[in-house]
């Protein structure tokens, strides 16, 4: 069984901001595999469902982004899965825009969602898909930032990097994480 998580803020203020990448791409596999994110639990609303031959959770924390690991932490303990089984979808603002990173596992760098995470279970060992939501201006805020919405054009570009996202998250799933950031990275690289 694996458990896919995405970032994001909850409530119609925070909906499509660059923060919340996580939730979007959760909102195409829950379309793409008919999996109703219905349920209350964790501090999360969530779904079950079957990607491939696989049981899948899908999960969008309700605790607001710095607060992350409260939810990822409860859905450890219920479980009981191995760290490896939690796939977390997050945005990032280091990587070239509307591109995506599949890693193992690694630090959280600037990203407040993932030190929650890290923090509450104890681990980093867990993969992650970064999603890329462009770069701050010098003197801009970064909460404000991140809470911004993107442009009409650049959502063009986030829907497709919402779709390879996804597509990352199916392949670590159906394959493994190293088929995936084969695959994946390997195509951003081509890119840059």
């Amino acid at each position: 069984m694996y458990v896919v998580i995405g970032l994001g803020n909850p409530g119609k203020d925070y909906a499509n901001t660059r923060h919340n990448a996580g939730f979007n791409t959760i909102d195409i596999l829950s379309k793409k595999y008919n999996i109703s994110i219905n349920k209350i639990k964790f501090k999360a609303v969530f779904g079950e469902g079957n990607i491939g031959s696989e049981k899948v959770i899908l999960v969008k924390p309700q605790t607001f982004m710095n607060n992350s690991g409260i939810t990822v932490r409860e859905i450890v303990d219920f479980y009981k899965l191995p760290i490896e089984n939690i796939i977390i979808i997050v945005d990032d603002i280091d990587i070239d825009f509307a591109t995506i990173r599949v890693k193992a596992k690694g630090s959280s760098g600037s990203h407040n969602g993932l030190k929650s995470i890290i923090y509450h279970i104890q681990s980093d060992e867990f993969p992650r898909v970064k999603i890329g939501i462009g770069k701050k201006h010098e003197n801009q805020d970064l909460a404000d930032f991140v809470l911004s919405r993107f442009s009409k054009d650049e959502q063009i570009d986030m829907e497709a990097a919402y779709l390879s996202a996804a597509e990352a998250v199916e392949t670590i799933i159906k394959e493994d994480i190293n088929a995936a950031m084969n695959k994946f990275n390997i195509k951003n690289r081509a890119q840059d």
